[in-house]
């Protein structure tokens, strides 16, 4: 650990942070964790008390004052709109007379988007960018412990804020979400050129039937994407919020707002039916990827959200040059499409020793599941198999 004293110190709101001094440690990759994005959460009225995501970021500083780390972090009364699920854990803890709630959250809200989240300043030396993450996990399981509460969780971490908080004795999760990999692609079909042929005439005739439907599809990016634009996407969003019995935590302000602080970065892809707006999905563009986030549509047409949340992001990936498309949390289905499993990574430090011990039982034997289930997930891939010479597939 470097030879310095550090400070930790909590803030109720990202605007109590200036914003060049928070994304010099968030860096310019990953939207979700840049000041533009945390302050379009907060200042919508999407994360705070009527959502119970109170913010409490923590700024870890030398002793010149300087921020040498920082992590966006929120008090949370209840376990929901994170993707990585504990309500288990809370169950069982206040079923034997324990109190789960509340609990401090290091993440992105609303965002199962795997990235930084124990920001380090880049004036950090490399040799000691370890030892201030080693400092940051002390810092906040110390304050966890002084608030009296009952854990910590950095949820969708990178692997190696993964590993530095293993070393310092947090538990260890794995999830897996879908990801695609650009392989240096020349375009959509040459993409598809590396499925099986049966899989690839099945992405054909999804695309072939979803623009046979009579629909206009628009990428619009920053300015190009009007209020009416977001009216249009808001009721997407509602729309599909109820229909999955879930919490509009996303208020009409915030998307509106999203697109004035974060400009060319968010990429809307639009169905329209005659000049209306039936469906979208939205996206945003960090430095080597494109991140989907949320779709919602008025209407019923084959394919069409295949088509608008994964076969158009792929080309637009393709089109700029992107490494990879991030399509969210969840969907085996998105395998067929050329999204494989990638594991993901959380960690967590909880108070109780009772509960830790039957958590990390938990986490361990789950960790060692989600390896065997990628893995045989894998199999499914559409991806074509090297042929032995002479045989084709």
């Amino acid at each position: 650990m470097p030879e310095q004293s550090l400070s930790l110190s909590l803030h109720p709101a990202i605007g109590t942070i200036d914003a060049a001094e928070w994304d010099r440690c968030a860096g310019p990759d990953n939207p979700f964790v840049s000041h533009a994005f945390l302050s379009a959460v907060e200042d919508s009225g999407s994360a705070g008390s009527r959502t119970g995501w109170l913010p409490r970021h923590a700024v870890l500083r030398d002793d010149t004052g300087a921020i040498v780390a920082a992590a966006p972090m929120y008090a949370k009364s209840h376990s929901y709109g994170e993707y990585v699920f504990d309500h288990g854990w809370a169950a069982a803890f206040e079923r034997a007379g324990g109190q789960y709630y509340p609990k401090l959250q290091v993440a992105s809200p609303f965002s199962p988007v795997p990235g930084p989240r124990l920001l380090v300043s880049p004036a950090v030396p490399p040799a000691q960018q370890g030892a201030i993450m080693q400092a940051m996990a002390a810092a906040l399981s110390q304050a966890c412990g002084e608030l009296s509460l009952s854990s910590v969780h950095v949820t969708f971490c990178r692997p190696e804020e993964y590993e530095s908080l293993g070393q310092a004795g947090w538990l260890q999760r794995l999830g897996t979400q879908f990801h695609w990999e650009n392989a240096g692609y020349a375009s959509f079909d040459d993409f598809l050129a590396g499925f099986n042929s049966r899989k690839r005439k099945v992405v054909r005739r999804e695309r072939r039937d979803a623009n046979a439907c009579g629909l206009e599809f628009r990428t619009l990016r920053g300015a190009d994407i009007t209020r009416a634009h977001w009216k249009a996407f808001y009721r997407f969003y509602t729309s599909t919020v109820d229909r999955k019995w879930g919490s509009a935590y996303l208020t009409e302000r915030f998307f509106p707002l999203l697109s004035e602080r974060l400009g060319d970065r968010v990429v809307l892809m639009l169905a329209e039916d005659s000049g209306r707006p039936v469906a979208g999905a939205l996206n945003l563009l960090g430095s080597d990827a494109l991140y989907g986030r949320n779709w919602g549509c008025s209407g019923d047409w084959p394919f069409l959200h295949f088509e608008l949340c994964y076969y158009r992001a792929i080309e637009f990936a393709i089109e700029h040059g992107l490494a990879r498309v991030e399509a969210g949390a969840q969907g085996e289905h998105k395998i067929q499409r050329g999204y494989l499993p990638k594991p993901t990574y959380s960690a967590h430090w909880i108070a109780h020793p009772g509960l830790r011990r039957a958590v990390a039982d938990f986490v361990a034997e789950e960790r060692a599941a989600r390896l065997l289930e990628m893995q045989a997930l894998a199999e499914y891939s559409p991806y074509r198999q090297e042929a032995p010479a002479g045989e084709e597939d």
